[in-house]
């Protein structure tokens, strides 16, 4: 694992958006636009169990993910990694945590039919 950037740490602490790459079972590849967090230097994101990237990182711990400035697109920050734990462990709230970030308000679409996880990406590549 190496240490989160300076700028890749303002970044994911702002309110900004990241894209996240992941790995489909045929080798394509399957991008999704996240919403990101972190603790200390590992990346988290969140997802329901249904959701296509949790399925590829399931199979293929492998990741891309850049994140980008809101105000300027083009200072961002691209990170590969390893997803190192997907767990339901407290995901519920993280998602309350992300949607304060980003929107003020605590999720209002949480659906027992379809928990979320919290995925954990430890770097290994910064750009």
């Amino acid at each position: 694992m190496v240490g989160l950037t300076v700028k890749a740490k303002q970044l994911i602490d702002g309110k900004n958006f990241g894209n996240v790459a992941t790995i489909m079972p045929d080798g394509s590849p399957q991008v999704a636009t996240v919403w990101v967090d972190r603790e200390g230097d590992v990346i988290k994101l969140n997802a329901t169990v249904s959701r296509q990237r949790t399925k590829n990182l399931r199979r293929d711990p492998r990741v891309a993910l850049v994140v980008f400035d809101q105000a300027n697109p083009y200072s961002n920050v691209m990170i590969r990694g390893k997803v190192t734990e997907i767990t339901k462990k407290g995901a519920e709230d993280h998602i309350d945590q992300l949607s304060m970030k980003y929107h003020g308000r605590v999720y209002s679409y949480h659906h027992a039919d379809d928990p979320r996880v919290i995925i954990r990406i430890e770097p290994e590549h910064i750009t």
